[in-house]
């Protein structure tokens, strides 16, 4: 087993996803680098046999994002993984950075980091809804207490401030299945509820080791679009607040999703 794995989730025909390969080829440290796929084509095909990358096709189960990210779980070797989006680029030195956290805080389960937008070909800031995010993981900055639920789970209770991409995951410290079939969106949101629960250590690195891409044919634009968002949003919302406590939250995200388009 190595120290590390991104599995490229790919589908579909990405204009983005050689840059994303090459970011990931560039890095400063050793690290494994495989794609999985539920939508095999001949220029996903070429493409990665031209930078020797293996390809894993999922060709049983129920359909769905959950689903195809469990199964790049399943096929990355490293004791810890992240599911590059084939869209977004990383950084040179993440996993140079992800190794230094692991060697300092052996128990570390979740490993994440800032990001910076890249929107029609540039790089922006993503204004006040970056900025919440920053002051909702402020807490996991005192990364001496990040093992504390608590603190944890702290960010987690006002929506989901971890820019997913970012997630590095402790392989052995997974629930089964890591994320739920049930969710387009919210499904990592879930999956770091559940690891705030179990024993070990969030690392937040406040450092851009990932360039996020905003445009039309993400995941998320889809999302918005056909209101699934704020549908799923809500549901966790209800999970943890009672009341009126969902409305009046939902009603500040309603404002902030304008932030995306």
């Amino acid at each position: 087993m190595g120290f590390h794995t991104f599995v490229i989730c790919a589908y579909g025909r990405s204009p983005y996803l050689e840059a994303c390969i090459r970011s990931l080829k560039a890095q400063t440290a050793e690290t494994e680098i495989i794609c999985a796929t539920s939508t095999p084509s001949e220029y996903l095909e070429e493409l990665l046999g031209k930078h020797g990358i293996p390809l894993f096709v999922r060709e049983e189960g129920e359909t769905g994002i959950g689903n195809d990210w469990n199964f790049a779980v399943e096929k990355a070797e490293g004791e810890y993984v992240t599911i590059a989006h084939q869209d977004d680029l990383y950084g040179r030195h993440y996993v140079e950075e992800l190794a230094r956290a692991a060697e300092k805080w052996p128990d570390m389960t979740v490993f994440m980091s800032d990001a910076v937008l890249i929107k029609n070909g540039k790089l922006t800031w993503g204004g006040g809804v970056e900025l919440v995010k920053k002051l909702l993981r402020l807490p996991w900055r005192a990364t001496g207490l990040c093992h504390l639920p608590a603190v944890k789970m702290w960010g987690l209770v006002w929506g989901n401030p971890v820019m997913c991409p970012s997630c590095a995951y402790k392989k052995s410290r997974l629930p089964k299945p890591v994320f739920s079939g049930e969710y387009d969106f919210v499904l990592d949101w879930e999956c770091m509820r559940n690891m705030a629960e179990r024993p070990g250590r969030f690392v937040c690195v406040e450092k851009p080791l990932l360039y996020y891409r905003i445009h039309d044919g993400a995941a998320t634009k889809a999302c918005m679009e056909n209101h699934r968002r704020e549908k799923e949003e809500r549901v966790m919302f209800e999970k943890i607040w009672p009341g009126w406590m969902p409305d009046l939250i939902m009603k500040g995200y309603r404002l902030a999703g304008k932030n995306y388009g």
